[in-house]
């Protein structure tokens, strides 16, 4: 008996030499094949790329898997309420489950990539507000209700919640806080639904700071919103064309222009607002003159800009896809998102992909233009912690 027990032990560390060797073989080999990748023209259109899918796990979730295992997808992001089917089934309903699910497209990412997958969500709080008490998340209050109540302590208590529920869960990424001003308090989609800090800079600035740095702390890049300022307009970009030239003012950009200077670790989201002083053709999203213009060069900005959705109805009812795509990339976007969720297509990346790796390949778009946004994503996800 005595014999055979010792055997069995011999046995099982042999396995587990074995074994030891087979992890440490694979994972100095595994390495070179990521790295290999990413000089790829495939690799780095799939890294510009930010879309939103259907699934509670990873086993449901067949189309993200595919289109990080074969279109290389970058960013990925998460809603609690799914638009087209008007059902609160889409990506969360626990605190577990976001977790398992992020978890789960690490583990694909990792198996593909050097480069970690960008996990974001609208964490504003308020109307905006993903992860929901009734999912057995904390209370998230609204960004005008701490601005109102004025009180530096407040906000940096909800700013660390915030940033821990986000961490705990497994993301990386909050497209937040917003920056635009409370210009107009019956705008539909900012000052009525509570989304501004205020219509004063200076307390926009200093409660976004503190978001900013409490999310720093925890590992969550920070995407500020809505370049060049969103909180003036009288309707609702996603519904259709929103022209501002009438009611925005140049105090719109302080917010942005004094974060940027004081923080370089953000990256920026743009609006799809139409104002003729800007630009006569083109919303600011799909527009070189505010993009590369006035967010690059007069801004100085050198970081990772995000558009808004590209399924909204102020990009979509006027310029057709491929349309929307070139537009922004040439404007000077470098991660375009569809939010995926108020109209779903299961194929978005594929066609996205082809039509963007088509633009280059004709020579409609540069590969130095590609290049210039890799480079900047492929930085912003060396510095993540996770």
């Amino acid at each position: 008996m005595t014999f055979l027990l010792r055997s069995y032990k011999v046995f099982v560390t042999f396995l587990l030499i074995g074994f030891h060797f087979s992890s440490i073989t694979f994972s100095q080999a595994k390495p070179e094949k990521r790295i290999s990748k990413i000089d790829s023209l495939d690799f780095k259109i799939g890294q510009m790329l930010c879309v939103g899918f259907r699934g509670m796990y990873v086993d449901s979730a067949k189309e993200v898997i595919r289109d990080i295992q074969t279109y290389h997808l970058g960013s990925v992001i998460l809603f609690d309420y799914d638009v087209e089917r008007k059902i609160s089934y889409r990506n969360i309903s626990s605190p577990s489950q976001v977790k398992a699910l992020l978890r789960g497209l690490d583990s694909i990412t990792f198996l593909n990539t050097s480069l970690r997958l960008l996990k974001g969500i609208d964490q504003e709080g308020g109307k905006v507000n993903r992860l929901k008490m009734k999912y057995g998340f904390p209370f998230f209050p609204s960004a005008a209700s701490l601005g109102n109540l004025s009180n530096r302590d407040s906000t940096k208590h909800y700013a660390a919640l915030t940033a821990k529920s986000l961490m705990e869960s497994g993301f990386n990424l909050n497209f937040a806080p917003v920056l635009d001003l409370n210009q107009n308090p019956d705008n539909p989609v900012i000052g009525k639904i509570e989304r501004s800090f205020s219509g004063n800079p200076d307390t926009v600035i200093l409660n976004a700071s503190i978001f900013i740095d409490e999310a720093a702390q925890r590992g969550i890049h920070s995407v500020v919103k809505h370049f060049p300022g969103h909180g003036s307009s009288r309707n609702d970009s996603h519904l259709g064309v929103t022209d501002v030239s009438e009611t925005w003012s140049d105090i719109e950009l302080i917010p942005f222009a004094k974060l940027i200077e004081k923080n370089g670790s953000i990256s920026v989201m743009t609006a799809h607002l139409f104002n003729r002083n800007w630009d006569t053709l083109y919303p600011a999203t799909l527009s070189q003159s505010v993009v590369s213009g006035i967010l690059r060069k007069k801004m100085n900005f050198k970081e990772v800009i995000f558009s808004d959705d590209l399924q909204m109805k102020a990009v979509t009812d006027q310029f057709g896809f491929e349309q929307t795509l070139y537009l922004a990339i040439e404007a000077g976007v470098d991660i375009l998102v569809f939010g995926n969720n108020l109209v779903y297509d299961s194929n978005l990346v594929p066609k996205a992909h082809a039509a963007i790796k088509n633009m280059v390949t004709s020579g409609k778009v540069s590969k130095k233009r590609i290049d210039e946004s890799f480079q900047r994503i492929a930085r912003l996800k060396r510095t993540l912690k996770h």
